[in-house]
């Protein structure tokens, strides 16, 4: 059945994904976001008549409550992502990321279903392989910020989805994120300096990100009230791996540098067993999701703004 969507952040990585496909089941959606990144990824789905958008920070809590009064599902994507944005705006990730979703969780009904885009990072550094019963260990405030989101949302019966560091292209492409920086310094660059190679990570394609939203609303009954982990155990490599997976498909110079850190600390693998046990299943595969990016890649040109070209 048709539902009306609130999503926060809709404009954003994920979210320029998903709203379109939320469309094309047939649901109503608003977005609302602040447009940081400018109107341009949703400039293709924009003048659908299911679609309305809301220009307004998703922090501004009146407009949030009148908003949810509509809405029969939220999603909330709005966030500050990863550790070095968190780091360098402090105030603004602990308001956007846990402000956020406490006014979500204080003003809407027990009728209504919360999705929480929460992280793998709210593990930290793990021996064992996590599943969602792993003590959780945020080692950078953006994990810290989300660890105590999710809080918010299992009070809520909501479900907070644990994403693995997600990869691949999107309207609003990233290029901060550990696969898509590699192909786009390789690209240009044709080299790369590797730290900590061997720390371990998981990831999970943005497609395959939103496909796993999707998926939570219509399971919502069986999911509610408990986190899950999203992504694939196939998709659990080292950095280094990563790196030698790119040199298959686009020759470069990869250096593996005996000093220095990678300020990230995560070092982990995942299972997700939990979700993939209700029917769940991520399927792009990281050689898929390599060969994309550097059909992409090549077309975005680093940018200084002391050149004039």
């Amino acid at each position: 059945m048709p539902q009306h969507v609130l999503v926060t952040g809709g404009a954003g990585y994920i979210g320029s994904i998903l709203v379109p496909k939320l469309l094309a089941r047939g649901d109503t959606v608003t977005v609302i976001d602040s447009l940081m990144w400018g109107i341009g990824p949703m400039l293709s789905f924009l003048g659908h008549p299911n679609l309305s958008v809301d220009y307004n920070d998703a922090r501004k809590e009146s407009n949030l409550r009148e908003h949810l009064k509509r809405a029969d599902t939220v999603i909330n994507l709005a966030a500050i992502v990863g550790y070095p944005a968190c780091q360098h705006h402090p105030t603004t990730a602990k308001e956007t990321n846990i402000g956020v979703v406490a006014n979500l969780a204080r003003h809407m009904s027990p009728s209504q279903q919360l999705i929480q885009a929460s992280t793998g990072s709210t593990y930290g550094a793990v021996e064992e392989l996590c599943t969602e019963d792993t003590p959780i260990n945020p080692l950078t405030l953006y994990g810290e910020t989300k660890a105590e989101a999710e809080k918010y949302v299992l009070d809520a019966e909501g479900i907070p989805l644990r994403f693995a560091t997600v990869f691949g292209v999107s309207p609003r492409m990233r290029l901060d994120l550990l696969v898509n920086d590699i192909v786009h310094q390789v690209v240009h660059n044709r080299t790369f300096v590797m730290y900590e190679g061997h720390a371990r990570r998981t990831f999970l394609h943005s497609t395959d990100a939103a496909n796993s939203i999707l998926f939570s609303m219509d399971h919502y009954d069986q999911m509610k009230g408990q986190p899950y982990n999203v992504g694939d155990e196939s998709l659990n490599f080292t950095k280094l791996e990563i790196a030698q997976m790119v040199k298959q498909q686009f020759d470069y110079y990869l250096h593996q540098a005996e000093f220095g850190e990678d300020l990230d600390k995560r070092d982990y693998a995942v299972s997700y067993q939990r979700i993939r046990s209700l029917g769940y299943r991520a399927n792009v595969s990281m050689e898929h999701g390599i060969a994309e990016l550097l059909k992409a890649c090549p077309l975005i040109k680093p940018f200084s703004i002391y050149r004039n070209f």
